[in-house]
């Protein structure tokens, strides 16, 4: 039986008395659900026609105004090629807050676009970087990295914690990271999620770009087989994508002091380790910032997330982007992962794409002042 694992990510992590959320092939009901009925397992039929769902969402854009960047939607999800004709549009309007720049090129030659977000006020600032769509189905990632760029301009003027925010700090905002995995799941397979280097032995493609980081390597909750979802890769920073970036944190690793990583779905606030059971030298700090950060996101519409150490809270894994961040000396990393806890999965509807927005706004902007605070 071939089944696409949607929750845990990994088979390992499959235990007795979990849930867990497969996606199947429609011939492949007829003998998975005697199976499981044989076997005793419950189950429940979350979304009857995945396809349906997927032409829901993707089909009919055609009629959209691509152009019109000022009438730009942050309410649905938008194609890489429209993303970057965004950050471009924002790169030449919003000159004294915005400057875009690449830190590199993927495995398919896309660059790897960034946007530098905040006042010119002084020569040094601190800054956090955030980066979404490290997996590629995961396209409510995307949508709140432009979501709180919008914001930012938008309340600029406004709001004085943004004020404060973008005067006193720079934020590096990567809207896709895994471009090339982003682009595939567009054009071919909505449920791609690793990035698109080719694999000589084995006729696969991809690496699990949260896997691929030089932090304990390929060890437990990572695969060594290229087929697999979670396949760590060839070696630690294999991945142009992820190589780029690591450079990019490694240089600017003394003005960062927050890394914070979007990803779907779960509806949990992680900090470090992922990789371990042990608990981070900084951890009041870290963990009193994740509980306000959750309960500001609580505010807005009564969701909660669980929130805590990534190995314990949802399990253990390595090689990610957050315990690299970490690792380097970045204090405060954290990885989100945002609604919904599996009825939509990775199929998260449009219309919930601005509740989803708004929510993560209160905790990004709750940890980051929070930073500002100086915690002891």
């Amino acid at each position: 039986l071939q089944v696409d694992l949607w929750q845990p990510s990994s088979p390992i992590h499959i235990v007795e008395g979990a849930v867990a959320d497969v996606r199947v092939p429609q011939n492949t009901t007829r003998s998975l659900l005697p199976y499981l009925q044989q076997a005793n397992i419950q189950y429940t039929i979350l979304i009857s026609d995945l396809q349906q769902a997927i032409e829901n969402q993707t089909g009919g854009r055609s009629h959209r105004n691509r152009r019109s960047l000022s009438g730009y939607n942050y309410e649905v999800y938008h194609s890489l090629e429209e993303i970057e004709d965004w950050m471009h549009y924002l790169n030449r309007t919003y000159s004294d807050l915005v400057h875009m720049f690449s830190v590199g090129k993927s495995y398919e030659g896309r660059p790897l676009y960034v946007l530098k977000l905040g006042k010119r006020s002084r020569p040094y600032k601190k800054a956090v970087w955030i980066d979404c769509g490290i997996h590629a189905r995961e396209w409510i990632g995307p949508a709140f990295c432009q979501w709180f760029v919008k914001e930012a301009l938008q309340t600029y003027q406004t709001d004085p914690d943004m004020r404060k925010m973008l005067t006193q700090l720079y934020f590096y905002i990567m809207p896709v990271f895994n471009v090339d995995g982003y682009h595939f799941s567009w054009t071919n397979d909505r449920f791609w999620r690793k990035t698109r280097s080719k694999n000589m032995r084995f006729h696969c493609h991809g690496v699990d770009a949260n896997r691929n980081w030089k932090v304990k390597w390929c060890d437990e909750g990572a695969s060594l087989h290229p087929c697999d979802d979670t396949y760590c890769g060839p070696f630690p920073e294999s991945e142009p994508e992820v190589k780029a970036v690591a450079h990019f944190l490694r240089k600017h690793r003394k003005q960062i002091k927050a890394y914070l990583s979007f990803h779907a779905y779960a509806q949990m606030l992680l900090y470090p380790y992922s990789y371990k059971y042990a608990t981070i030298p900084n951890f009041n700090c870290v963990e009193s910032a994740a509980y306000n950060a959750v309960n500001a996101l609580q505010s807005a519409y009564g969701v909660r997330y669980r929130y805590g150490p990534a190995s314990s809270t949802l399990y253990v894994s390595s090689g990610s982007s957050m315990d690299w961040a970490y690792k380097n000396g970045i204090p405060y990393a954290f990885a989100f992962e945002l609604r919904d806890t599996g009825h939509f999965g990775f199929l998260l509807p449009e219309m919930l794409i601005k509740p989803t927005c708004t929510e993560t706004m209160l905790a990004v902007k709750n940890i980051t002042l929070h930073l500002l605070k100086k915690c002891h």
